[in-house]
């Protein structure tokens, strides 16, 4: 952000204070409208956050209380973490009060956010933080971004933000999604990765069977994008409508005033009913939609002439390699066998998809799948969260008191993530309750037998940190008793394919966006340090951001992906950047590559490493020589 940009702002942000008028023109409505609420509430410029920060049983109460939308959220909490990590920022889940739940992403910007209190159980609304993306999105009711000195603070200025309500079927407001870095640095693609997490969340509030017993709608314009989170989605009691998503409403013209207001003979011509087989739908007006209707069971909308199917209620099947396949397999069979499993892979190398894969597909899949991240967890709340409490078992409990993850996991699947970061206290008690198969909460006394699968996953070398002392050997020999390593996604040996098949399953199919050859074998070149993860959001804003029957070139790539692939070849010793260029391969140069590719037993890296040449332009020439014709 320039320098006369923010002094602009800043200007003008002093202007309005003082209640002057002379503002400039390129300042944001919701900017303007925020410093003035800001000023109403007595806020200063230099100011601090009016509450302090919660503490950590205040936290975990609050934490409860937003559990369902923490479970919607977290899917694209994670694709987001990739994304951010990479890009130098943080993604941010909050409560419907601007209180932030979780906070993922880039270590190194986390820790400069947390000198201006962005971090979990702090109050971010603007009556308490001023203009911000959080406070100001929840105001306005609308996605937001935040520049610089935009934000009403002085200690603000360092961030620039982007931030988007999410909103319940019933459009009370549940919560923010918000993208948070450094005001030096721009973050094109922050909004449109936010206001697509936010239809994904809001879609899925849908498929948790809370609207089983209603009559379901889901329809759109365009009939490519049905079964996406950009299709309309109504519910209908009666014939009232009770239930919907905001695409849902834009279709018919409403706002959230009209639910319980509108009824469905006003809607639409005729009845759904005989419309369901048609597979379109037909407004008063005549505007056609694409959809279908059915009362007793919520499916898929497919075009005219095609059978419906059943909608996945919550995730699609997972996209793995063969050897990854084969390694679920094999976790299924132990699991079945009440044998623990231990997933070990770098960060967002897909250890929780693996694992819930291994439960959907094996003897306990109709009963809970538990996933607790002991590494996102303060340690003050681990003990509780795990092993729950009784009704005052301590000053702030919730009264009943609280199960706890271990108990809820009873009968089904717990996946303990990250247990490497598990403090050596919540070991020892950990290893007592897979021992004895009972777990006694905070302030009880008498135990309470448990039964589930166990999975573990780690990013860490246990056996190391076994060695080190810091973690328990007799933990980690109960816990592995069968250890499986993902690979990271650079050595997937299938890369290009398993790319291309995840960018038409994440909608680039809906929308006939394609990749070239030259793009593809960029996205395969890259090293990808936060692996799915970070794939997944890259592609994610791909698509949000192309045109439909787009074919993206390397220039629609995020620079830190073009700008890795010329430092790379720029390393090429001549031999290879010679290799590296444009000019027809001849068979000799093939062989040697379609050779080095067998030699290193389809391990792309290491045969590319061999040959002194870059992975992306391996697989660029291999790809392109089919197209060659020769």
């Amino acid at each position: 952000m320039s320098d006369g940009f923010e002094r602009g702002f800043v200007g003008a942000r002093r202007r309005v204070v003082s209640g002057r008028d002379v503002l400039p023109e390129n300042l944001p409505g919701p900017i303007l409208r925020s410093w003035q609420r800001c000023i109403n509430q007595g806020l200063d410029l230099i100011g601090r956050p009016k509450s302090e920060p919660l503490t950590a049983r205040e936290l975990s109460r609050v934490i409860e209380r937003n559990e369902k939308l923490r479970a919607a959220a977290r899917p694209e909490l994670d694709a987001l973490q990739g994304d951010a990590d990479t890009t130098g920022c943080i993604a941010i889940l909050t409560d419907a009060h601007g209180v932030i739940l979780d906070a993922v992403g880039n270590p190194e910007f986390a820790d400069r956010a947390a000198r201006v209190a962005l971090m979990p159980g702090v109050d971010w609304a603007e009556g308490t933080s001023g203009t911000n993306a959080i406070g100001t999105a929840l105001a306005e009711g609308a996605a937001v971004a935040v520049q610089g000195a935009q934000h009403f603070f002085e200690p603000h200025r360092m961030l620039t933000c982007s931030a988007a309500p999410i909103r319940s079927p019933y459009g009370d407001l549940m919560g923010v999604i918000d993208i948070s870095g450094n005001a030096d640095v721009q973050h094109l693609h922050a909004l449109g990765l936010v206001r697509m997490a936010v239809d994904q969340i809001e879609r899925r509030f849908f498929f948790d069977g809370t609207f089983a017993p209603y009559d379901v709608v889901q329809i759109h314009r365009d009939p490519a994008l049905l079964g996406t989170a950009r299709e309309g989605i109504l519910v209908f009691e009666g014939e009232d409508l009770i239930a919907a998503n905001r695409h849902g409403l834009q279709l018919l013209g409403l706002d959230w005033s009209d639910l319980k207001l509108a009824e469905r003979q006003s809607l639409f011509a005729g009845s759904l009913s005989r419309l369901a087989d048609r597979g379109e739908i037909r407004r008063p007006d005549g505007t056609v939609l694409f959809g279908q209707y059915n009362a007793a069971k919520r499916t898929s909308i497919h075009l005219t002439g095609t059978a419906p199917q059943p909608l996945q209620p919550g995730r699609e099947e997972p996209i793995f390699d063969a050897n990854t396949q084969a390694a679920l397999t094999r976790a299924i069979r132990l699991l079945s066998s009440d044998i623990p499993v231990l997933i070990q892979g770098e960060t967002g190398a897909g250890k929780e998809v693996f694992a819930r894969a291994a439960h959907d597909n094996g003897s306990r899949k109709r009963e809970p799948f538990i996933a607790v991240n002991c590494a996102a967890l303060p340690e003050s709340l681990i003990e509780s969260e795990l092993f729950g409490y009784e009704d005052g078992a301590f000053t702030g409990a919730r009264k009943g008191g609280y199960k706890g993850q271990l108990r809820a996991a009873h009968g089904g699947t717990l996946f303990l993530d990250e247990i490497g970061d598990m403090p050596l206290s919540m070991q020892a008690r950990l290893l007592r309750v897979l021992q004895e198969r009972e777990v006694t909460p905070l302030g009880g006394t008498r135990p309470v037998a448990v039964d589930f699968n166990l999975i573990c996953a780690t990013h860490r070398d246990l056996s190391q940190a076994v060695e080190r002392g810091e973690f328990r050997a007799d933990l980690y020999f109960r816990i592995a008793q069968y250890t499986i390593n993902l690979p990271p996604l650079r050595n997937l040996a299938d890369l290009p394919a398993l790319i291309e098949k995840l960018f038409l399953r994440l909608g680039a199919d809906a929308q006939r966006v394609t990749l070239t050859r030259e793009t593809l074998g960029t996205l395969v070149g890259y090293t990808w340090p936060g692996n799915f993860r970070q794939l997944v959001g890259t592609l994610k804003a791909l698509i949000a951001l192309a045109d439909p029957g787009e074919s993206l070139k390397p220039s629609a790539l995020p620079a830190y992906l073009v700008n890795a692939s010329e430092e790379s070849r720029k390393a090429m010793p001549p031999i290879a950047m010679a290799l590296d260029g444009e000019t027809q391969l001849n068979d000799l140069e093939l062989k040697a590559m379609q050779s080095a590719v067998e030699a290193a037993n389809g391990n792309i890296s290491l045969a590319a490493k061999r040959l002194g040449i870059h992975r992306s332009t391996l697989y660029r020439r291999l790809l392109s020589r089919p197209e060659d014709g020769k």
